[in-house]
């Protein structure tokens, strides 16, 4: 529903705050469940030497759990930041070099530490 102002000045709904909202709660729900694991993974992991961590990542299952722990939480991480520059930036700059930043850091962090899990994983 618009108002005579907001088509007046071409504002209105963008269509895209619903699905950011059930995006967000479909990645809370998966880290729930993800988080439990690796909490109380790492918990009996505590005073474990490096290469007993080493055989519990090559695990593949621990392998598939992290990588989709990662995915999941940069993921959580890229749309929640992303909802408070939308929603809190003072001008169009700050917001576009925020989301810049953002959608970067997400990326390159999320990539490498997947890579990371997958190169201990595959041995190299």
């Amino acid at each position: 529903m618009r108002t005579p102002l907001g088509i007046v000045k071409g504002l209105g709904p963008a269509r895209e705050g619903t699905h950011h909202w059930w995006v967000q709660r479909a990645t809370s729900a998966a880290l729930f469940p993800l988080t439990v694991w690796f909490i109380t993974s790492i918990a009996t992991l505590v005073g474990s030497d490096y290469q007993a961590i080493v055989i519990w990542v090559k695990n593949p299952l621990t392998t598939v759990l992290l990588v989709l722990f990662v995915g999941f939480v940069f993921y959580h991480l890229r749309i929640g930041v992303q909802v408070i520059l939308d929603d809190y930036a003072n001008s169009r700059k700050a917001k576009l070099t925020g989301l810049f930043l953002n959608d970067a850091f997400c990326l390159i962090f999320g990539l490498l530490t997947i890579f990371s899990i997958l190169r201990i994983f595959l041995g190299s």
